[in-house]
């Protein structure tokens, strides 16, 4: 049986993962499956062919998009083939932003600065046509983490979501492929650990870390993508 592949771009912080774990144990629980195929593209591990999987999840990372790093770009390559082959593709954050890199959009940092903590979602009315998101409310709150986004869209993208910090907040890339600058996998405890952990620099940037954390809230709305993509992989009809 094929398998949907979590493509790793990287770990979350140290500190975090005694208490939380890392991503692939929050995809597996939003997602609601065990018996997924992780790839450590940061680490080098090879991608399989796009005909031997059922679908593709790719996850954030420290890294940014825009350093082109080698195994980056590799992995932007190899999923032009995996979108082109009709096969399902979620991006997450980075996942996201290489998404749109590889389809000719153009990444990097926000004008507007970093975006962290829970922040109000404006989902776009496409007559709840989408097939990942028409169903979520038309305002719902996400969990964030993120300093670079996508600047400019791939052609042939549709804006599917925004934020107050950006415009290309979610994006659909084709039939079958999309990409969220929002954390789904995030739950409300990693996200607050999230700004404890960086709250020096969250304050050199002139962001109020108190203020973010008392802002943190639960994100069922969002968090509900995640099942719904794995429904679409396992039902394409």
């Amino acid at each position: 049986m094929k398998q949907i592949a979590l493509v790793k771009t990287g770990c979350t912080i140290e500190q975090i993962k005694p208490r939380h774990g890392d991503f692939e144990n929050w995809f597996a629980a939003g997602m609601g499956i065990t018996d997924f195929l992780q790839i450590d593209v940061f680490r080098q591990q090879p991608l399989p062919a796009p005909a031997d999987l059922a679908g593709v999840v790719i996850t954030g990372s420290p890294a940014m998009v825009s350093a082109r790093e080698d195994w980056s770009e590799r992995t932007a390559e190899w999923l032009r083939h995996v979108v082109h082959a009709g096969i399902p593709v979620l991006g997450v954050c980075y996942g996201h932003q290489l998404l749109a890199h590889a389809h000719g959009g153009r990444v990097g940092p926000n004008p507007a600065g970093r975006q962290i903590g829970t922040v109000k979602t404006q989902r776009i009315d496409m007559h709840g046509k989408d097939p990942l998101l028409g169903q979520l409310p038309e305002i719902f709150p996400a969990q964030t983490s993120h300093s670079e986004v996508v600047l400019e869209l791939p052609p042939d993208a549709r804006r599917l979501a925004t934020s107050p910090l950006d415009d290309n907040f979610a994006l659909r890339f084709a039939d079958r492929a999309w990409g969220l600058q929002f954390h789904p996998e995030f739950s409300a405890p990693v996200v607050s650990d999230y700004i404890r952990y960086r709250a020096a620099d969250l304050r050199d940037e002139g962001l109020d870390p108190e203020a973010l954390l008392a802002a943190v809230t639960a994100t069922e709305a969002a968090r509900s993508v995640l099942k719904k993509f794995t429904a679409l992989v396992q039902n394409p009809s």
